[in-house]
């Protein structure tokens, strides 16, 4: 079978883990990278041995005809433009999240890859974790019943990168644009996907990137720019109504002032719950009592060091075998509506109907 030629259309921060992961795979040639900052372009060329660097996406398509797919790692404002012009140009395509910085630009990437007939998969990476498959394999056997409430939490006391992730004009937004996607997804992903009706949330700009305060953590954004812009949201709330009744409670923020970062999910049915911080603590019912349950040697079924790997390797797989996507972009345009219906709601301090 022949190697998937790919090429990486922004080599920065998050193409690293593309990177890494495509040259784990043995049915990969990593064959071209594009960038907008030559300095980092020659970097990456140099460090992983690609000759084939191009400072354009449109230059390096027409150049390399022969190029199967694409992973698009740039600004968020750039997905919708460099995703359309590798699908129009016969490439498959895996876009990183968020799919676009709004439901028009979603809806015109997913009307392109059907017309063209190629692939685009969204970078919903959690989608690929071990937790994931471990809460899949309860909810096929029934664990938990009907799952009808969600809560999901990605706070950060002070962890704003920087760079073109707080400047809005790239970014779209904060940290329910960068971190909330995350967790929406992955709660919407295990309820079964149902389809959003309504949202209601509120955003806050308070503590911005919390100038002047020392010891700062750096997250170590790709700057692209000296100028420092802080223009999106600090922390970001709210609850989101499904079709078949279900609720979900979000919570994310760079800035806030709490004791410590929080990363966690949890889920409410009727015969069971569940809280994953990452560690997993089951909530149930045994012999009539009520009982905590956690498994053993469960890092096993926890460790998520090869979550790109595995995303890269469904990529290809679907690619060469016509697997079914997990995460098709069908679903990036379901959340791109849950995300914008939040601003909207911030924006106007009402409810919106989806």
């Amino acid at each position: 079978m022949k190697k998937i030629k790919i090429g990486i259309i922004g080599v920065g921060n998050i193409a690293q883990e593309h990177i890494y992961a495509y040259k784990q795979n043995p049915n990969v040639e990593l064959y071209a990278f594009c960038d907008i900052d030559p300095v980092r372009l020659k970097e990456m060329g140099e460090l992983h041995g690609i000759t084939r660097c191009y400072q354009s996406e449109r230059e390096m398509l027409d150049a390399l005809p022969e190029l199967d797919a694409v992973s698009v790692c740039v600004w968020n404002n750039q997905h919708a433009p460099c995703t359309i012009m590798a699908l129009e140009a016969g490439k498959h395509v895996l876009c990183e999240k968020p799919m676009a910085t709004s439901v028009a630009e979603a809806e015109r990437m997913l009307e392109t890859a059907r017309r063209c007939n190629r692939l685009l998969m969204i970078g919903f990476v959690c989608r690929f974790g071990k937790d994931c498959a471990l809460m899949e394999d309860f909810i096929r056997s029934d664990f938990f019943g009907e799952l009808y409430y969600a809560k999901a939490t990605y706070l950060r006391r002070c962890g704003n990168p920087g760079g073109w992730f707080s400047d809005k004009s790239r970014s779209a937004g904060g940290p329910l644009i960068d971190l909330g996607v995350h967790v929406i997804d992955l709660t919407r992903f295990l309820m079964g996907n149902p389809r959003p009706v309504s949202v209601y949330g509120a955003t806050f700009q308070k503590l911005f990137d919390r100038p002047g305060v020392k010891g700062k953590f750096d997250y170590g954004a790709s700057k692209g720019s000296a100028e420092n812009i802080c223009d999106v949201e600090d922390l970001a709330v709210a609850l989101v109504r499904y079709e078949n009744g279900a609720v979900l409670e979000v919570e994310t923020s760079y800035s806030l002032n709490l004791k410590e970062d929080r990363y966690s999910q949890e889920y409410f049915g009727t015969k069971g719950g569940v809280k994953i911080d990452p560690k997993l603590e089951f909530y149930t019912e045994v012999n009539g009592y009520m009982a905590n349950v956690t498994l053993a040697n469960e890092e096993q079924f926890t460790d998520d060091s090869n979550l790109f790997v595995d995303e890269i390797a469904h990529y290809i797989d679907c690619i060469q075998n016509g697997v079914p996507c997990r995460a098709p972009a069908e679903d990036g345009l379901a959340i791109m509506k849950i995300l914008e219906a939040i601003y909207e709601s911030a924006r106007t301090g009402h409810e919106i109907v989806l």
